[in-house]
């Protein structure tokens, strides 16, 4: 995997994007997200840190956003990781003109800035969050993402839907429900988040499953804290066939599997390794 901060996940509603998420989403909140995070981030952008890698990537969770023209106060939600934050409202505009006003500037500079920086880079203003009252902290849901981004690699496109599938038939099983919708529990201990992600690079990893898994989750049938608490837990080539392990052994169990390891992040270290 390769070595990152956190990752932006944007609601989108789609299931599937064109190669480049900044080229996709013309005249939608999401998008003009995107692009604007691009902006900002990329290269170039007024907050660009080689040493903080802010993965942007897009998600399958719907979009609380339906209006398609693009106006200064529109919002698309997002997911935060490891931050293990929902942002049901961030702002896609970013006025030079006012910039006490939350903007998508003012949601850079409070969360995804480094928290100190090693090389004289800006660094967050933790301030600036009392911007954003909407936010929501994760505690208990797990969350699984499959890359399924079509357009970038048929092998992602074809074999997501079959892991997704799988992913709610176990976790079901277990007594988590799934549902996405725009009235969907953002945080509970009986729900679990499942949703297919554009790129997250090594499409010959395919299948390619990201569990995070939030810092306030309990171990499976016991009040101790879950030993992956607060990881992000990446893994490769998983099969419909590999799904069941995947959820007793690490979702409810809190072991990494080190066959389909790729790496982990969490948000004191960074990128971690077996």
């Amino acid at each position: 995997m390769a070595a990152y901060a956190q990752q932006l996940l944007i609601c989108t509603g789609q299931r599937d994007w064109t190669s480049r998420i900044e080229e996709d989403g013309q005249g939608q909140n999401w998008g003009e997200l995107v692009r604007g995070l691009k902006r900002l981030l990329g290269r170039g952008g007024k907050y660009a840190d080689p040493f903080n890698n802010i993965l942007v990537t897009t998600s399958s969770f719907h979009s609380s956003s339906s209006s398609t023209s693009a106006a200064p106060s529109q919002t698309a939600p997002a997911f935060l990781f490891p931050s293990f934050k929902y942002f049901p409202s961030v702002p896609v505009n970013f006025p030079e003109s006012a910039p006490a006003k939350a903007d998508l500037s003012t949601f850079v500079r409070a969360f995804l800035l480094p928290i100190e920086s090693r090389h004289g880079g800006q660094i967050r203003d933790q301030t600036l969050a009392s911007e954003f009252p909407d936010a929501v902290d994760l505690q208990h849901s797990p969350v699984v993402l499959i890359c399924g981004h079509g357009g970038r690699d048929m092998r992602c496109g074809v074999m997501a839907p079959a892991l997704e599938t799988e992913f709610q038939r176990v976790l079901q099983s277990k007594g988590y429900t799934s549902a996405d919708s725009e009235t969907s529990v953002v945080d509970s201990p009986e729900h679990a988040h499942i949703g297919l992600i554009s790129h997250v690079g090594g499409h010959k990893y395919a299948g390619n499953v990201i569990i995070y898994i939030p810092p306030g989750m309990k171990e499976a049938g016991s009040s101790s804290p879950h030993p992956l608490a607060g990881k992000g837990i990446w893994y490769g080539r998983i099969e419909p066939k590999h799904v069941q392990g995947v959820v007793e052994e690490t979702i409810l169990g809190g072991k990494v599997i080190t066959d389909h390891f790729r790496g982990a992040v969490d948000r004191e270290s960074g990128v971690l390794r077996l």
